[in-house]
């Protein structure tokens, strides 16, 4: 029986070999539909990977656990180098694409400043077209197209990175309801607005944030009347150690693309904690002063808004008539600090009807009134060389006149403040009424329209608003990132 099995087999030799081929085929495919699908990874890994190619035959799988989670070992002594060659590309994968995003980044930079580069070169006078309703013009910018340009690149690509370490209240929050108020809502505007200029892919950054508020750090860490600096300074030091062992951006440029921002008189003292923070960094500040190391190349004069509650004062909401009479030359009222304010009230205090100085302004008197009814409006430097006298000049359209030494204007790398301002030399305090009514009153009149031109970028808006303060410090910023070049 068994010999005409195996006669019958030899007489229909195709069919037993179909039946092979047959076998064989449903055996692949029940290998492929079943086959975790690793397996098929791999092998186009070992394929493809000529250095480190393993036969297949020479493989054995070991699943643990999870049937899907396949080990392929080799039984060659350095098969563990096919895994160390796959986290080797990963890793070099990655860092092309930082690379290459870092470079995306610095080209589109360099786009934007052939684009500014352009309207400073053209003799074109028109400016770009665009669907806000306002267009800088006038005599009050240094160079309303460039600028114009430049604030359009920069809402165009600035982004912006806020590291996230730190608790509150040192970090990530400030100061909103006092003579610092910029710093907390410049911080709160960073925090909680509406993020257009924010970015949480710090690889897709130009600028990093430092978000520490020495305001919080003076209340929390100063002991009074010790005018001890050091724990704000180790505060720092330590603040910027550890984001430059967690995070690669500070090393790769020195701190040259990162900023911290301060209202406090000890701003400049606490960035001290940092040698490179000093030094490279941008320090936004409203003590800007140019004899205390302050550097208008890289850092930002911040305008300095005292918020009473939190809020401008109702009679500064809204600007003034044109018309409304203003009976007093100038006015001043502020505490004795400082070597200005010295000299002023020596020379002017109770002397003269026309020129208002008080050291301490009478009860039945009102500040912002007498603000509304002056010409001029006195802003003295006290023992540092920002006040919000300033802003609250330009609030009650009262032409400002600056008293002070080594300070740098906020925002004058786009505004030109003798359109709107006049500054008066500390030695010339005594001449002040002389000075004062020398202006004809048509020159007057120009500086005070400048005064209600600029007014809307000293502004706070909740939610913030083109062109306004808050906006103006991030285009200050922008510029000063526009002069560095990563790499």
């Amino acid at each position: 029986m068994a010999a005409n099995f195996i006669r019958e087999k030899m007489e229909t030799p195709h069919l037993y070999l179909i039946s092979v081929i047959l076998s064989l085929f449903l055996v692949s495919i029940i290998a492929i539909l079943y086959l975790p699908p690793q397996f098929t990874e791999l092998t186009r890994f070992t394929i493809s990977t000529l250095e480190y190619s393993v036969p297949l035959e020479q493989l054995r799988t070991k699943v643990s656990g999870d049937r899907n989670q396949l080990r392929a070992v080799s039984f060659r002594k350095d098969g563990d180098h096919l895994h160390r060659s796959k986290a080797r590309n990963r890793t070099a994968t990655r860092i092309v694409k930082k690379l290459s995003r870092e470079k995306m980044l610095e080209e589109g930079l360099a786009r934007a400043r052939a684009s500014i580069r352009s309207i400073a070169v053209s003799n074109h006078s028109s400016v770009i077209s665009h669907s806000d309703d306002y267009i800088p013009a006038g005599v009050v910018y240094r160079n309303p197209r460039l600028f114009y340009r430049s604030y359009l690149e920069m809402e165009k690509r600035f982004k912006l990175y806020v590291y996230p370490d730190g608790d509150l209240p040192i970090t990530h929050d400030g100061p909103c309801k006092d003579i610092y108020s910029i710093e907390g809502r410049f911080i709160h505007e960073l925090e909680h607005g509406d993020g257009r200029f924010r970015t949480n892919d710090a690889h897709g950054a130009h600028i990093f944030f430092l978000p520490f508020s020495v305001t919080w750090m003076v209340k929390y860490f100063y002991t009074t009347k010790i005018y001890d600096v050091s724990p704000l300074k180790r505060f720092v030091s330590d603040y910027v150690r550890v984001i430059s062992t967690r995070y690669p951006f500070w090393n790769r440029s020195q701190g040259a693309d990162h900023f911290m921002l301060t209202c406090h008189d000890w701003g400049p003292f606490a960035s001290q904690g940092n040698a490179l923070l000093f030094n490279k960094s941008i320090r936004v500040l409203c003590n800007a002063n140019t004899s205390e190391g302050f550097d208008p190349r890289k850092d930002v004069s911040l305008p300095e808004i005292h918020l009473y509650g939190g809020i401008v004062n109702p009679k500064l909401l809204s600007s003034p008539s044109d018309n409304a009479l203003r009976p007093n030359l100038a006015f001043f009222a502020g505490g004795l600090h400082g070597p200005i304010r010295s000299v002023l009230l020596d020379q002017w205090k109770d002397r003269d009807n026309d020129i208002r100085v008080y050291q301490y302004l009478p009860k039945d008197l009102d500040y912002y009134s007498l603000m509304l009814n002056s010409k001029f409006c006195l802003c003295p430097s006290g023992y540092e060389v920002a006040s919000p006298r300033l802003v609250e000049a330009i609030y009650a359209e009262c032409v400002p006149v600056i008293l002070s030494k080594y300070y740098v204007l906020p925002f004058s790398d786009v505004l030109r403040w003798e359109a709107f301002s006049v500054e008066v030399d500390v030695s010339d305090i005594p001449r002040l009424k002389e000075v004062l009514s020398a202006i004809p009153e048509s020159q007057y009149r120009k500086l005070k329209e400048g005064v209600r031109a600029v007014r809307r970028h000293f502004t706070l808006n909740h939610p913030a608003k083109r062109y306004d303060v808050f906006h103006m410090i991030l285009h200050s910023i922008w510029l000063r990132r526009l002069n560095f070049r990563l790499g």
